[in-house]
């Protein structure tokens, strides 16, 4: 794909390695991105990433993963300070969204930019919370409930109740999110209720402390139990980050009572028809740079 909108500014896609320049700039908005995220993000549309360039400086950014013919999710729509004003950002969205065609567009919109995506057909459905902080409660004892580490026998289940939660099938994402290799410095928990699986989360090492996400369970149970597990497996004193949709109510007291605060929140928005999410079961969304 190329777009050449005015002199010396073009948009292609770009490698896991150039858009690692976009990886960046979250950071210094603030963004906290996973250390390690970019492989399993690929893995969901390798051809979802774009890049505005001006005589070969990389200006602008934009994620737009495809999941199936239906669905799509923004994301990283970042312009650098350098670019901005400069009308680089709204030809990066309309290329992004070019690829996206008519699917259904999802996206986690920052108070500064939910105006402008009103403008462009995206209709608010509900917030999400960023909690933030270092975890003050011990891992509660339940009886009933078993916690591992997710191992390929529960692929199946993981993805049931993943299209649920997100409400598009991601097979790629999950199988690199989920089940990467040690070096991406994730791991995944299910819990399991009578053999079958009723819950998983992922935590992962962040520039800054770890994120939890996602964190989808049948039940608040399962999901303190989850969240419990992936917190006592980082070091004490390690900040946690869980986005909450302020819908469940549930999943706000789990960060409450564990000492986090809020910090941030962002806007879930959809152009065209909104998918049917179970908000009772997400306690914690995946990222708000894919959904």
């Amino acid at each position: 794909m190329s777009s050449k909108p005015q002199g010396g500014f073009e948009v292609r896609r770009a490698t896991a390695d150039q858009f690692a320049v976009s990886v960046g700039w979250a950071r210094d908005e603030g963004w906290n991105p996973g250390i390690a995220d970019l492989e399993a993000f690929f893995a969901a549309d390798p051809s979802g990433f774009l890049m505005g360039y001006v005589d070969g400086k990389p200006v602008s950014s934009i994620s737009v993963v495809r999941y199936g013919d239906d669905h799509g999710f923004l994301g990283f729509y970042i312009v650098h300070p350098d670019g901005r004003g400069k009308g680089y950002g709204m030809a990066t969205w309309k290329a992004g969204m070019a690829h996206l065609g008519n699917r259904t567009v999802g996206l986690d919109g920052v108070i500064a930019q939910q105006d402008n995506y009103r403008k462009s057909g995206f209709e608010l459905v509900g917030r999400n919370i960023r909690f933030t902080g270092v975890p003050k409660m011990a891992k509660p004892a339940r009886s009933g409930v078993t916690v591992e580490a997710a191992r390929a026998e529960h692929s199946d289940q993981i993805e049931r109740l993943d299209r649920i939660c997100f409400g598009a099938p991601r097979p790629a994402f999950l199988q690199s999110w989920v089940f990467a290799a040690p070096a991406a410095e994730r791991k995944t928990f299910v819990v399991l209720e009578n053999g079958d699986v009723s819950g998983y989360a992922t935590i992962r090492k962040c520039i800054q402390g770890y994120k939890i996400g996602p964190l989808f369970a049948q039940t608040q149970q399962a999901a303190e139990e989850l969240f419990h597990t992936c917190c006592d497996e980082v070091e004490p004193g390690s900040a946690i980050t869980l986005d909450v949709p302020e819908a469940n109510q549930q999943a706000v007291k789990i960060a409450e009572g564990a000492g986090l605060s809020p910090v941030f929140e962002t806007a879930r928005m959809y152009r065209g028809s909104a998918p049917g999410l179970s908000w009772p079961n997400i306690f914690g969304v995946t990222s708000f740079e894919l959904g």
